[in-house]
Formats: C-alpha cells, structure tokens, sequence
C-alpha cells in the first residue's frame, strides 16, 4: 500500500511537536501558546529539516478559526459588554485608532505603502481574548470589575476587527490590493454596500431565525439522550453556519462562526454546548496556532531586530500607555488602570488573521506577517511577567509619585452617599457588598421585607444606575477600609457579601469587624478551602456552592433580621 498520507502527516507533527513544546511552555510558565507557535516554526518551511504540508495546515487553521470563534461567540454576553459600555467602547476605539497610528508609523518610516502600514497597525492593536481569559482565570480576578473591564474592552475590539474583517476584501483595491479584478466593473460604493447588505441580512437571519431554530434543534437532538449526537451537532452548527454563511452570504468564515456561537447562547443548553465543543474547539485551535507558526521566518529576528523591538515596544508599552491613561481619564482606580494596560500588551488571534488577509489580498508584505508573528511571540510570552507585576509597580508608583496618589484619592461623586440618604440607610442596615445575580435576589427580599440596605459595588456605572433607581448605592472596592466607612458599616447591622471575590472577602470582614464589633457577617464563597479557614476562624456565616446559593444566604439574611420565612423562596420573584 502506497502511503501518501499528508493529511496524517500533518495531523501527527503538529499535534505532537506542540504537545512537547506546550508542555514545556506551561512548565516555565509561559503561556502555552507560545509553543504551538514554536511547534509550527519548527515544522515549517522557515527552519531546516522536516516541513509539514502548508497549504492542508492552512485549510485546517481555517477549521481553527471557525471553532475559536464559535467559542468568542459562546461566551460573548451583551449583558455584561453593557455593563462596562461607558469605558469599554470608548475606550477601545481610541486605544485601537492610537495603536493602529503608531503601527502606520513605523510602516511609514520603514518604506511601506500606506495600505500594508494600515494592515500592519490593526494587526497590533487588537490583544488576544484567549490569551486574556486564561490570564484572569488563572488568578481568580475573571469575576473582578476589573476582569469584566477587560474583557469588555477586548469583546468590543473583537466586534470592531470582525467588522474590519468584513469591509477588508472591498476596499482592498482601493488600499492598493488585489481585490479589483474581484470587484470588476462596479464602483466602490456599491462593492461596500453590497457586502454589508449581505453581512446585514446574514445578522438579521440569525437574531431572528437562529435565535429560535437552534435552540430548538438542540432541545430536540438532547431528548435524544445521545452525547455524541449533541456534540455532533454543535460542530456541525459551528462549522456548517460559518461555511454556509460564507457561501450564500460573502460573510467571513469568523463572523459566521462568531454568531452561531452567540445565537447558541440563547438556549439553555449552551454551557453544555461549551463544554462538549471544548475538546474538539483545543485541538483544532492548536492546529491554528501551529499553522501561523508555520509562516513564521525566524531570520527575521537576526536580520531586522530593530523591527522587531518596534513592534514589541508599540505592543507592550504603546499600547498600554494609551489605555493606562484612558482608564484613568475615565476616573478608575489606579489598580484598574494597571490591569487593563496589562491586558492589552499582547496581540494574538484576530492579529493572526487580519495580517493573514492582508497578505492574501496582496496589501501586507510576507515581512509584515512575521514581524507580526514575532511581536505575537514575544508579547505573549511577557504578558505573565506584567499581570505579576501589577500590585508591586501599584505600589511603588504610589509609594514615589505625589500625582499617582492624587488619582488615587480623587473624589468621585458616586464614592460617597449624598448628604439626603435617609437615616434609616445609615443606622440598622444591611450593607451588601456586590449586586449580581446572587446580591440582586438578597436585595429584592429585603425590599419586599422592608429592611433598608446600602449597596457597596465596584462597577460605577451599576452604581449610577441604582442611584437612579433610587436606590442607596456607594461605589469602591469594598475590600477599601474608605468605602465600608462610606456605607456607614460602623452603625450597620450586617454585613452580606455576595461577591465570590477569594482575595478580599476575609479583608472586608476583617474590616467591617474593627469598625464594628458586634455586626453579623455573612459571606459567599466559591472555594471549599477558602470556607473551612474562614469558618475556622469565626469570620462569619459561610454559603459555599452555587446550588440553593441566593435562596440560603437571602433566607439566612431575613431570618437574622427578624422577618419569618417558610419554606418557599421569599424572593424567587427576584431571580
């Protein structure tokens, strides 16, 4: 038997070469990505040795693309985009018009047309959403409001390149592409309006008909009770809407994956969805990287290293000073501030397939794609080094710098309760540290109970909204002895923290403890291990678990106050 078989060729050394240098990734704890970047340098036709089939590994990236993604689009939630909007939008379109300037710069001063410069620059300024959430995860803050600032931030320059990503291939000829023999005949205006009809009709479609037909199918194909029929299915949506998408619709492989995963949202079984396409939605995400990696020419770091050190300086401290000064000129904490500048100093998968487009549309030189690849590499690789080094540079830029502690201190006008709060907001109540899902179900039993109650949250723009409600909201960090003080924990009754937050729960009861004695302190908490210290130590009353979560601590809370409870949920109206 003759065994041509490159398919499997390729299939066996990405996996394999990325599995090792993964691993050893992961062990000097550098993010794993670099070494599937690694791994398809080494079996690309940049270094010696073996070379893996290019054109089946970019077919198979496409693959990796459409499931990366469906993914995006799984965890995309509008709820949580809006929460954070009056940052987030602004804020990344400026970052990513200052970043795409200064990579339009260089490209300049280097000789490039302004089309490649134009490419090159969108290339830099959108960070990786992947690398980002493994980041956050793997310090807890994913939950934090500055987790969820970030991540806002990163979901709004992923829409702004998916939008990039659409309007690209039409207005290519124009940048000095290829794509006039594409466009023919017709004028440009026509090409452009064309193409976003055909995007705006794909959109229109799945909000209205996928947002019903997909759950559906999937509630049907569930009855079943086959997991591998479910699985199938979920692939079979990723991959079959983004082709078909780009079949009927011209509309790009990513957008159409990017909106099955949202539309999939919808249904209640989407976390099953996630967590069945995981392991398929890795591997092939693998096989993406190692396909970039493939591009990659590694004599480009000895040939052109001053460009190289370009890139990474527009990457890693452009980048961040832009977004390190628009946080701050939004009236945020140092802290977040910091956190987000060190999330956006790294570029990664929208970065890979915009300059990818760009090189086929014939607008970026091969050079840019691995400068850009270089950039990726080396920034990825640093991103850990900066997350670790946000709390001590916090501290020492506050320790040396008179402004920085000025920032610091500014008033807000949500920071503090207005002079008119009522005297029952400030003697007896419960103070409610968080209003998520959990701490707006407490909050809705004590109203109906009459209890009084001060909000204390770290999203200002949540706080805005309740004090327009009405409601008694203070703004901060409640693990900040001055935002406790602010709600008046010194004459409250109790303290309820419905935010998992492992790092500053024991700090805010051991605070409200000092201030006030003799308070009742009930807390949540995701960690099993975090619950036995703290009822060890007699901190408070601990729920752990998410299951009867909200309904124990909001029974708990009512009963402590002296309102009685049966048996059914006294605020399963709230949910």
């Amino acid at each position: 038997m003759e065994h041509n078989i490159p398919l499997i060729t390729t299939l066996v050394s990405g996996f394999s070469v990325a599995l090792i240098l993964g691993f050893i990734a992961e062990r000097i704890k550098v993010p794993a990505l670099v070494g599937y970047l690694v791994a398809g340098i080494i079996i690309g036709p940049g270094t010696p040795g073996f070379v893996a089939d290019v054109h089946l590994a970019a077919q198979l990236s496409e693959i990796g693309v459409m499931l990366l993604m469906f993914g995006v689009g799984l965890h995309f939630s509008l709820k949580d985009l809006l929460a954070v909007k009056r940052i987030a939008v602004p804020g990344a379109v400026v970052q990513m018009s200052l970043a795409t300037l200064l990579g339009m710069a260089v490209a300049w001063w280097w000789g490039w047309s302004w089309g490649a410069g134009l490419i090159f620059g969108l290339s830099l300024s959108c960070a990786s959403t992947v690398v980002l959430l493994k980041a956050l995860e793997a310090r807890g803050v994913l939950d934090s409001m500055n987790g969820r600032i970030a991540v806002g931030w990163l979901v709004v320059e992923d829409l702004a390149t998916v939008l990039v990503l659409v309007l690209l291939p039409p207005l290519s000829g124009m940048l000095g592409g290829s794509a006039v023999e594409v466009a023919g005949a017709q004028p440009l205006w026509l090409t452009i309006g064309k193409t976003l009809l055909q995007v705006a009709a794909f959109i229109v479609i799945m909000l209205v008909a996928g947002r019903r037909v997909l759950p559906w199918l999937l509630w049907q194909i569930a009855r079943t009770g086959s997991r591998e029929l479910f699985t199938l299915s979920v692939i079979v949506a990723a991959i079959g809407i983004a082709y078909g998408a780009a079949q009927l619709f011209s509309v790009s492989f990513a957008l159409g994956a990017f909106f099955a995963g949202m539309v999939m949202r919808e249904s209640k079984f989407s976390h099953r969805a996630a967590t069945e396409s995981l392991p398929l939605r890795d591997a092939f995400s693998v096989l993406f990287f190692v396909s970039v990696g493939m591009l990659f020419e590694p004599g480009i770091l000895l040939e052109q290293p001053l460009h190289v050190l370009g890139v990474v300086a527009i990457i890693i401290f452009g980048k961040s000073i832009a977004a390190f000064g628009l946080v701050l000129a939004f009236r945020y904490p140092l802290n977040t501030a910091l956190t987000v500048s060190a999330s956006l100093a790294q570029i990664g998968e929208f970065s890979f397939i915009l300059a990818g487009l760009g090189l086929s549309l014939g607008l970026l030189p091969a050079e840019g794609m691995s400068l850009v690849l270089a950039g990726a590499l080396i920034s990825i690789a640093l991103n850990p080094l900066l997350f670790a080094a946000i709390e001590p540079l916090r501290r020492w830029i506050l320790a040396r710098s008179d402004l920085a502690r000025s920032l610091e201190q500014r008033a807000d006008p949500y920071a503090e309760l207005p002079m008119s709060t009522e005297r029952k907001y400030l003697q007896g109540q419960v103070v409610l540290v968080g209003y998520g899902r959990v701490g707006k179900r407490i909050a809705g039993a004590l109203e109906e109970s009459g209890i009084p109650y001060v909000v204390a949250e770290q999203n200002r723009e949540l706080v805005e909204d309740l004090r327009q409600q009405g409601k008694v909201a203070v703004s901060g960090n409640a693990a900040d002895p001055m935002v406790l003080i602010q709600a008046h924990i010194a004459e409250a009754a109790m303290l309820v923290v419905a935010t998992a937050d492992p790092f500053n729960v024991r700090q805010m009861a051991e605070t409200a403890r000092k201030l006030n004695p003799g308070i009742e302190i009930v807390l949540r908490t995701h960690s099993e291990d975090e619950s036995v210290l703290l009822r060890r130590d007699g901190i408070g009353t601990v729920f752990l678990a998410e299951e009867a979560l909200a309904q124990g601590m909001t029974e708990h809370v009512l009963e402590r106050m002296g309102v009685q409870t049966d048996a059914k949920d006294p605020a399963s109206s709230h949910a």
